[in-house]
C-alpha cells in the first residue's frame, strides 16, 4: 500500500542518523514479550546480522507492556548470541518483562518521560496473563494471617481454593527473573564497574566480583519489592531509578538533538502501530 510505502521510507531515514549516532544496528521492537514471538524475532536478528553493513552493537528501542520471562531469556540468548555490545533505549515504557530485558543490555537510555517497571512476571493462567508477584503476596499474607489465628472464614475458602501446582508455577518465574537478572546484571552491565565512584568509604577501591553479585541481588529485590511499588503497573522514572534502585541510567534529557532524532523515529512509528491495532511490530533498515 502507499501509506505503508509511504511510513516505511519515513522510518527507513528517521533510522539512519540514529545508527550513525550510535555506530550501531538500531532496531525498533514494540508490543508483548511472549514466546510465540521468539522465532519472528531469531529471523529478525538474523537478517540484520547478515548484512554486509553489519555492526557487533546493537542498540534496541524498546517499547513493551510485559511478557513472561522465559520469552526474555529467549530474547537475551538470540541478541547476544549476534552482538557482544547491546544498549536500551526507552523512549515511552518498558515495563515488567520489558524491564527484565533492559537489565540484559550494557547501557539503558532513558530521557524524564520514560519510564521502566515492578519486574513483576506474568504467567498464563489458562485464560490470560497475570503478574504473579501479586497472587504470591496474597497468598502470604493469608498464610501469615492464618499463622497468626486471623484468617476469616471467606479468607480460608479463598485460600483453600488455591491451586498448589499454579502457586509454584508463580514462584518459579519470580525465581527465574531474579535469577536471569543478577546474571545479567553482573555479565553486562556491570562488566565496566571496576572502582567505586559513589560510596564515600570505598571511593577510587577496585570493585570486587562479591560485590558486583551483591548490588545485582539489592536490584532484582528493590524492583521485585511490591509492598515498595504497591502496582504492577507503576510507572518508574529514571530518576527514580538512579535514586531508589541505584541503578545506572543513561539520560538524554538535555540532549536535544538526540532526543529529538529518539523521538521522531519511535513517535512514528508508534502512531502507525496504535492506528493499524499491530499487536507485534519490528523494524530495522532491512525490514518493515
Amino acid at each position: 500500500m502507499v501509506l505503508d510505502d509511504t511510513i516505511k521510507n519515513s522510518a527507513n531515514d528517521r533510522l539512519a542518523p540514529l545508527e550513525g549516532h550510535f555506530d550501531a544496528d538500531v532496531i525498533f521492537y514494540y508490543g508483548p514479550i511472549q514466546p510465540g514471538f521468539a522465532r519472528s524475532f531469531r529471523d529478525f536478528i538474523e537478517t540484520l546480522r547478515q548484512s554486509a553493513s553489519a555492526y557487533d552493537h546493537l542498540v534496541v528501542i524498546l517499547n513493551s507492556p510485559g511478557g513472561s520471562a522465559e520469552a526474555v531469556e529467549k530474547f537475551v540468548e538470540i541478541i547476544r548470541f549476534h552482538y557482544s555490545a547491546v544498549d536500551f533505549v526507552v523512549p515511552d515504557y518498558a515495563m515488567s518483562a520489558g524491564t527484565i530485558l533492559c537489565m540484559s543490555g550494557d547501557r539503558i537510555f532513558m530521557d524524564y518521560s520514560s519510564s521502566l517497571g515492578p519486574i513483576d512476571p506474568q504467567v498464563y493462567n489458562g485464560k490470560e496473563w497475570v503478574p504473579a508477584l501479586g497472587y504470591l503476596d496474597k497468598v502470604e499474607e493469608m498464610l501469615e494471617r492464618a499463622r497468626a489465628g486471623t484468617l476469616s472464614q471467606a479468607e480460608f475458602l479463598i485460600l483453600q481454593a488455591q491451586d498448589l501446582a499454579t502457586l509454584s508455577r508463580y514462584e518459579q518465574a519470580r525465581d527465574l527473573t531474579v535469577t536471569l537478572l543478577k546474571r545479567w546484571l553482573v555479565d553486562y552491565k556491570f562488566k565496566s564497574w571496576t572502582t567505586h565512584r559513589t560510596d564515600a568509604a570505598k571511593l577510587g577501591r577496585p570493585v570486587t566480583p562479591d560485590e558486583k553479585r551483591d548490588r545485582a541481588e539489592q536490584i532484582a529485590k528493590t524492583l521485585g519489592d511490591n509492598h515498595l511499588w504497591h502496582s504492577h503497573g507503576r510507572m518508574i522514572s529514571g530518576k527514580t531509578l538512579q535514586s531508589v534502585v541505584r541503578l545506572e541510567i543513561d539520560d538524554y534529557s538535555e540532549n536535544v538533538p538526540l532526543r529529538n532524532m529518539i523521538r521522531a523515529y519511535n513517535d512514528l512509528l508508534t502512531d502507525y502501530i496504535t492506528q493499524r491495532k499491530i499487536q507485534v511490530f519490528m523494524h530495522s533498515r532491512l525490514y518493515f
